[in-house]
């Protein structure tokens, strides 16, 4: 699955901020700076850049650039229609202002609740300030500390309590869908079969063959009579309908695997509060009066109004088109669907779901095309255009041939007398003998997809590698260790306070007591969890510690920082400031210490020293290290309501509380994964945020970094030490480099970058929204399905739905699978293809007949392009994909070995069936008015026999064992034995179509054995040496000027059938034909 990837001479590789490796000139059709975002003007580039014949069909799979034009039309109209209605509004409320002052309607009651879903939708739509304070909403803050429940009013109305939200239950849920709808939208109807039915039909060979097939009935039924003349039309038209029909199902197959993916995207997962706890339920559950909290990364899954936030910005471009970031707070509390949350976190109350939303609107109006583009797709469509445009143009000079010799008697009828006599024949009987030559002189090639495996994964740490199930196993305090198993005796009673303090408020997890008593439920992120359980054990009552306290501001974790800090204002009207984050950062602002006697002490070179010595130790072990501190502030330093937002909360003199280790335990089997990774010459890179020791301890534990290796820098390195080198030094560094720790977001984007530039195909991990750059720029972006935000999704190609990095080596292995079956599908291919042009180009060069009719060739057709696809594509991974390197960005798509391969069976199958075709009736004995024909027939049967065993060899083109793992699939199996019988049927019993005699088992033994011998051939052949140089670059050396011509570079290998493939992954694997 992947749309990626800035210019490079070889024409797949891209990435705008990569730089330009090889001078490619930008006017280059073949440029596109970054595919997963290319306009459409580029894309349409590449397809008039290559020759594409056929464009319906060759681009069925791809983004169809006509719908995106005129989805993006729609989008611009729905947006500009959404922003006149509320410019629109606002004049008009600007107006009333002014006039008769605002009036706005009392809400009427509406079945079970006050309000009604007319009034609620314009509130958020238009952005209606005015209403919501008529219903009880947003009023400006008197004071400094106003109440952040802005929506109170509105919130009663809902009948939610805006702390513990709605009730809940099956009946209450039922009430609101019925009130106020479900948050779902109607899905324009899918294709039916019946268009994919017509897609097929508009194959242009197909058309000609239909053609074809009618001029032949009426021809035969003419001179034949009605029972016997309608056998060879009738034929052709039964064959071109199964080859659409075909086609048509398999189409169609697809494109419900592609709803089931969509579908499957579109069901977000997201938490809400109901009943006083979080749960987490389906977007499709959401209900009007929800209560949800919003983080970093996540999407606004409906219309609502913003509860409390702190540091909340939404990303609008969804929705307005513009790229802008909105803060959000009591004065713009609006929240649209669809939008993406930028930064901070904070809660909504949900107004509005469905298509009461803008954003359910515009998705109820546009369907989602589920294509992608990707340059590979073009030029394979090309180069399969090209070699039928070279098959069409044979075919055409074929046909010149027979016409020439038809009317220059040279054509003989069976009795040996000519066809054509000129001044004899009459003009209606030499047309009819035209068009039997026309119907036998037309053939059809196709086209592959593939895709390339990587050579590089930066992988994060935390649920990638480890299981993200933390706990903290260890806690230094008060300047000494503490026992976490006992009791909290272990810690003094201000301490404990203070931490306790810091802990409930300074965190956006949650934690819920049942009344009922019962297990105590914590939420939030893992890190969250295992320090509010540490909370728990020290005696926390985080309810009343909330309750009691108002927060006034909050800092939230920032990745650069490595740390969140919140300012509270406690009962007696003391502030403090908490902070929290990574160890040795927030030691550095520490300038005190409480020790176990509750009293302060200053933080002079020992004690710092022994502090830091205690984070060593707890990474060594292979903790992630926290450090929680606080400091005081005075009140009236607390800046005024308006510039509170803008407070940029006081870091320096902190008093440190403590220190604490959070176990986070290795993956079962991820040791194994990275040593198949690594045997498969792909490397592991570590790229985490965590502190160095802690990043190398859980590397060792891993296999990423060996117990001798020398883990010194750069093998080992900082974010901040590789930031800070040049671009030329981070290009040969990113070569060394096996762990990052201490990285920022921007540091994971550079490295990436540096890779990429040297040559490499890289794989990055991420689950936050700051690796959304680093995700995007990589040649396969891979986010985690669980901790995953959306906007890590979105900007990535493949989402691993257990978050393991197991699942990620499967994605390589199967990467490489698909890429290898399909190159065993085009040797395959190939060879059928030049085996039956040669054959059938000289025997009617030479005789003016030609031994394997239209509808032989048909079933032949049939044969290479589904069957065999079905066969040879759908080939499970092996442990033997692994055992090989990386295949390179440079390295053609048709290797050496398959030229060497396929050229040795071609060359076998050509020379015996010519001798067949020349000498058949002599060497095989033949007598009698149907020895031709019987000779036809064996030529025929012999080729397709040739074929059976041939997908046999081209199951392993590199090895000698073609026969292993084969009693494991079970598909192919099936598909060789339902070719064989069918062929048996077609030669014994369908003769009047085929223009086949019946068999006597002298000749099937002989077709059987001519057949067999390929095996020991394809053995003999795989002994034959070949240069590690491919083949097209002995051609463009040839060729003046052609070396350093990037724009002609990809013309020539268009020209050799050679493709050069990106290593790119799509959104999920596909099983491909055609």
């Amino acid at each position: 699955m992947n749309q990626s990837r800035g210019s490079r001479s070889d024409l797949e590789a891209s990435g705008s901020r990569s730089g330009d490796l090889d001078g490619e000139s930008s006017s280059s059709p073949f440029y596109i700076a970054r595919t997963k975002d290319a306009s459409v003007d580029r894309l349409k580039r590449w397809r008039q850049a290559a020759l594409v014949l056929n464009a319906s069909r060759r681009f069925r799979y791809t983004l169809d650039l006509k719908k995106e034009e005129e989805k993006q039309h729609t989008l611009r109209k729905i947006r500009a229609h959404a922003q006149a209605i509320r410019a629109a509004y606002l004049f008009k409320e600007a107006a009333d202002q002014q006039v008769n002052g605002i009036v706005v309607s009392k809400p009427s009651p509406t079945g079970d609740f006050p309000i009604g879903q007319e009034e609620l939708v314009p509130v958020t739509r238009d952005h209606n300030f005015a209403a919501l304070q008529q219903y009880g909403g947003a009023s400006p803050p008197h004071n400094l500390f106003h109440d952040l429940k802005l929506v109170t009013g509105l919130g009663d109305l809902l009948k939610t309590n805006l702390d513990k939200g709605i009730h809940g239950d099956d009946a209450d849920l039922l009430k609101r869908k019925n009130a106020f709808g479900s948050n779902t939208y109607p899905r324009k109807k899918a294709r039916s079969f019946w268009r994919f039915l017509w897609e097929a039909w508009q194959d242009l060979t197909l058309i000609i063959l239909m053609v074809a097939a009618v001029a032949s009935l009426a021809l035969g039924i003419k001179t034949e009579g009605i029972e016997e003349g309608w056998y060879d039309g009738g034929s052709i038209a039964f064959a071109v309908l199964l080859v659409i029909v075909v086609t048509a199902v398999s189409d169609y197959r697809q494109s419900l695997q592609f709803q089931n993916l969509n579908e499957e995207k579109r069901n977000i997962h997201l938490e809400v509060i109901r009943g006083g706890r979080r749960v987490e339920v389906s977007i499709y559950d959401l209900v009007v009066g929800d209560v949800v909290p919003l983080n970093i990364g996540d999407q606004v899954p409906a219309d609502g109004i913003l509860i409390t936030g702190h540091s909340l910005a939404i990303d609008e471009s969804s929705m307005t088109g513009e790229s802008k970031i909105v803060r959000k707070d009591s004065k713009n509390p609006f929240l649209m669907s669809g939008c993406k949350v930028a930064d901070g976190n904070g809660s909504m109350l949900v107004t509005s779901v469905g298509t009461n939303t803008e954003w359910g609107m515009l998705m109820a109006s546009i369907s989602e095309d589920t294509g992608e583009e990707t340059p590979l797709q073009v030029r394979l469509n090309g180069v399969a255009t090209f070699i039928g445009i070279v098959g069409l143009t044979v075919a055409l000079l074929v046909l010149i041939v027979l016409l020439v010799r038809y009317f220059t008697g040279h054509t003989k009828n069976a009795n040996g007398s000519p066809q054509f006599k000129a001044g004899k024949t009459k003009f209606g009987d030499a047309i009819d003998g035209a068009i039997k030559i026309v119907t036998i002189a037309v053939r059809r090639l196709s086209a592959c997809e593939t895709m390339g495996s990587a050579t590089t994964i930066c992988s994060d740490k935390t649920g990638t590698l480890t299981l993200n199930q933390m706990t903290v196993v260890e806690a230094f305090t008060g300047g000494r260790k503490i026992d976490l198993s006992g009791s909290k005796s272990d810690v003094s009673p201000i301490l404990s306070s203070l931490l306790i303090e810091g802990i409930a408020l300074n965190t956006n997890g949650s934690v819920y007591t049942p009344e009922t008593g019962g297990d105590i439920e914590v939420s939030g992120s893992p890190t969250e969890k295992a320090i509010l359980q540490l909370g728990i054990k020290l005696g926390m009552n985080f309810d009343a510690i909330r309750s009691k306290s108002s927060i006034l501001h909050v800092f939230p974790f920032n990745s650069e920082k490595k740390r969140g800090g919140a300012a509270v204002k406690l009962p007696n009207t003391e502030v403090h400031i908490h902070w929290k984050g990574a160890a040795e950062i927030v030691l550095a602002c520490c300038t005190k210490y409480l020790d176990p006697n509750d009293q302060l002490v200053a933080m002079d070179e020992d004690k710092s020293t022994m502090f830091r010595k205690s984070i060593e130790d707890m990474a060594a072990r292979s903790l992630r290290c926290v450090a929680i501190a606080y400091r005081p502030h005075e009140l009236e330093n607390v800046p005024a309501d308006e510039q509170l937002s803008e407070w940029a909360l006081p870091d320096d003199d902190l008093v440190l509380l403590a220190i604490v280790g959070i176990k986070d335990p290795c993956r079962p089997g991820v040791g194994d994964a990275v040593r198949l990774c690594q045997k498969a010459g792909v490397k592991v890179r570590m790229v985490t945020g965590d502190n160095l020791q802690t990043a190398k301890a859980i590397a060792m534990e891993c296999g990423i970094l060996a117990p001798d290796s020398d883990a010194n820098q750069p093998t080992l390195i900082e974010g901040t030490a590789f930031r800070e080198l040049s671009d030329k030094q981070r290009e040969d560094c990113a070569e060394k480099i096996s762990v990052m720790g201490r990285s920022s977001p921007n540091d994971k984007l550079l490295l990436v970058q540096a890779l990429r530039r040297r040559g490499h195909v890289v794989a990055v991990t991420g689950d936050g929204t700051n690796d959304a750059p680093a995700l995007h720029e990589a040649d396969i972006g891979l986010a985690m399905g669980i901790q995953g935000t959306e906007v890590a999704k979105e900007s990535s190609d493949i989402i691993i739905l257990d978050d393991n990095f197991a699942s990620v080596v499967k994605v390589v292995r199967w990467g490489r699978s698909v890429y290898a079956n399909i190159q065993k599908f085009i040797q395959f291919q190939l060879t059928v293809n030049v085996a039956a042009l040669i054959i059938n180009v000289v025997a009617a060069i030479s005789s003016g007949d030609v031994p394997l009719n239209a509808v032989q060739l048909l079933w032949v057709n049939l044969i290479m392009d589904t069957l065999g696809a079905l066969a040879l594509a759908t080939e499970p991974p092996t442990d033997h994909l692994m055992d090989r390197p990386p295949v390179g960005r440079r390295e053609p798509l048709i290797t050496n070995i398959m030229w060497r391969n396929l050229l040795v069976q071609a060359f076998y199958q050509v020379t015996v069936l010519l001798v067949f075709n020349f000498r058949g009736i002599s060497i095989l004995k033949l007598h009698g008015p149907n020895a031709n024909t019987v000779k036809n027939t064996l030529i025929f049967n012999t080729f397709v026999l040739c074929q059976i065993f041939n997908e046999f060899n081209a199951r392993k083109p590199d090895e000698f064992n073609i026969f292993k793992g084969i009693t494991k699939n079970y598909l192919f199996i099936g598909i060789v034995t339902v070719t064989l019988v069918l062929q048996i049927i077609i030669v014994e019993f369908l003769g009047k179509f085929t223009k086949t005699k019946p068999l006597t088992w002298n000749l099937w033994l002989i077709s059987a054995v001519i057949a067999f011998i390929s095996w020991p051939l394809a053995v003999l052949g795989k002994l034959i040496p070949v240069p590690e140089t491919p083949l097209f670059k002995y051609f463009t050396r040839m060729i003046p000027g052609r070396r350093n011509s990037p724009e002609r570079f990809g013309f020539t290998e268009a020209i050799l059938g050679l493709v050069s493939t990106d290593r790119n992954f799509t959104c999920a694997v596909y099983v491909l034909k055609d």
